[in-house]
């Protein structure tokens, strides 16, 4: 037999939530196969087993959550003993020898676990709003897919729930009829606030919500939620996807990949789904595909603005957005928590220019001086390990790994992809990935893995016009680079004057982390490896 254990499949993963079973108790198993899906803190990814077997124990249900290490399944041959194999503090779940349903259900209410949590009525559950980003900590009910009166079942599509960084969808993870709406729709809550409440249809929400403002928490056994929690949570979608396998739906032998708003609107509009290129991840079908897919003969009309209105004061007040407020917090506490200096540099890029054109002949991706500032940037922290660190409080991190973060301006404010070991990549390499990243931020499908890791950041303004800056460092960052433009500028070379293309880069630093000298000696690697881009080559 094998113990099948709740797998760390994050590096701040503390538990997990079973979103589906792909699988039952006495279902065959091979090795390779789709077991579960899993809710991490970051993402819900796709379990494959490691080995061959029967499925005799499910550790468990789905919806549920468990520690990183504890018993999610045993899978051995038909008909052996596996009891042995349970610890005396978890009970078999669904499917197991004993299972959930054969045991007494409290009789009148349900336990959630939780500050201020109390008794639940039956049939009634609480569904809170999800952390889906690592710095989220308030979401916007962008849309409710369900009005209070529907029926909602499991896997059906809630809410569209925006965060700091992406709008995701938000999915049930149990039937019921939704009886209370906690956010309505462009509102703020803070993350584990109630979202909504399902149950069976005319319970009295209002006593239900003042239960779990005015009861005390209550106290869970270590290791392991009590058998009475039913706290909910959901699951986004993308789903984090490995090849296709699995189930059949519309295409012989392969899962089709959409979402579940795509889903729905296809179905709406009447369109068959299968029929429909995917744009997204791995093929992956969007709103956006179907909306695309038959196109509409009505033409958008743009409102004309009065001229007539001179002298009246006006303005207009838009809601902060949750990406807009994350880069104001974050940013605020780099600059009010870091003590910043700035230097300064002049590069002139000529030869720089006449590198990138010869590449461009023959690069398979047309490379950018951006891409070159990167490139550069990656060799001269190789030089400057100090650069590439990061302040912990109680100690620095001297970084040997290099990713560089690229800033990118979206619609709703700006967002960092990072190019992972950038001093090992080619220019044609990272050229194509800051293009990919570049698409992926525009249309909101960067993933929390495209963004995480940064050990060093790269803000460029210059394709704005703007000749020189200041920018706030990135963290956990110790430095941030701000790229100008490439302007023409009489310069003095061997005595004569000239025309030289100049290019000014400034260096914000954690004072906490570098100095000074450390600083301009980074620059100045950086200046002659610019100046003259065959020697990153060396």
């Amino acid at each position: 037999m094998e113990v099948v254990k709740m797998p760390k499949l994050s590096d701040t993963m503390t538990e997990g939530v079973v979103a589906a079973w792909h699988k039952k108790v006495g279902d065959k198993v091979k090795s390779g196969e789709l077991l579960a899906d899993i809710e991490t803190d970051k993402a819900t990814m796709e379990f494959e087993s490691f080995q061959d077997g029967v499925l005799l124990y499910i550790g468990v249900e789905k919806g549920k959550a468990a520690p990183v290490d504890s018993i999610l399944a045993i899978l051995g041959k038909e008909g052996e003993d596996y009891k042995s194999l349970i610890s005396p503090t978890q009970p078999p779940q669904n499917g197991g020898a004993e299972t959930q349903s054969a045991k007494t259900p409290p009789a009148t209410s349900t336990l959630l676990e939780g500050a201020g949590v109390g008794l639940l009525p039956p049939g009634v559950e609480i569904v809170k709003m999800p952390k889906l980003s690592d710095t989220m900590t308030d979401g916007v009910v962008s849309k409710w897919h369900k009005k209070v009166g529907d029926k909602v079942k499991s896997g059906e599509l809630l809410a569209d729930i925006q965060t700091d960084k992406a709008t995701m969808e938000f999915e049930s993870f149990q039937d019921g009829v939704l009886i209370y709406i906690g956010v309505e729709e462009n509102g703020t809550a803070p993350v584990d606030s109630i979202l909504a409440i399902l149950g069976k249809g005319g319970e009295d929400v209002q006593a239900i919500i003042k239960s779990q403002q005015t009861a005390p928490p209550q106290p869970s056994p270590k290791g392991r939620e009590p058998e009475a929690i039913k706290e909910i949570q959901g699951t986004i979608a993308p789903v984090a996807k490995s090849p296709l396998r699995g189930d059949l739906e519309g295409l012989s032998g392969l899962r089709l990949k959409a979402s579940p708003l795509a889903k729905a609107l296809a179905k709406e509009k009447g369109i068959d789904i299968t029929s429909v290129a995917g744009t997204g991840d791995e093929g992956r079908i969007t709103k956006k595909d179907i909306e695309n897919f038959k196109p509409s003969a009505a033409k958008s009309t743009v409102a004309s603005v009065s001229s007539g209105n001179v002298g009246v004061e006006s303005y207009t007040e838009e809601p902060i957005s949750q990406m807009r407020k994350t880069i104001a917090r974050r940013l605020s506490e780099s600059k009010f928590t870091a003590p910043h200096f700035y230097l300064t540099v002049e590069i002139l890029m000529d030869r720089a220019m006449e590198a990138r054109t010869a590449i461009n002949e023959i690069a398979t991706s047309k490379v950018s001086f951006n891409d070159i500032v990167i490139k550069a940037v990656s060799a001269a922290l190789r030089k400057h390990p100090k650069i590439n660190s990061s302040w912990l409080g109680d100690k620095i991190r001297y970084n040997n790994h290099i990713h560089i973060g690229v800033a990118m301006a979206v619609e709703d404010g700006l967002l960092v992809p990072v190019v992972k070991f950038a001093d090992n990549k080619s220019l044609s390499q990272i050229s194509a990935e800051v293009k990919v990243y570049g698409q992926k931020a525009k249309e909101k499908k960067l993933q929390p893995q495209d963004w995480e890791g940064n050990t060093f950041t790269i803000s460029n303004l210059g394709m704005f016009g703007i000749d020189s800056f200041t920018a706030i460092v990135n963290p956990p960052d110790a430095c941030i680079l701000a790229v100008g433009g490439i302007k023409e500028q009489p310069i003095v070379k061997n005595g004569k004057l000239e025309v030289g293309n100049i290019m000014k880069l400034t260096l914000s630093c954690d004072h906490r982390v570098v100095d000074g000298a450390s600083g301009a000696a980074f620059l100045q690697t950086l200046k002659a490896y610019l100046e003259n881009p065959v020697t990153i080559l060396a």
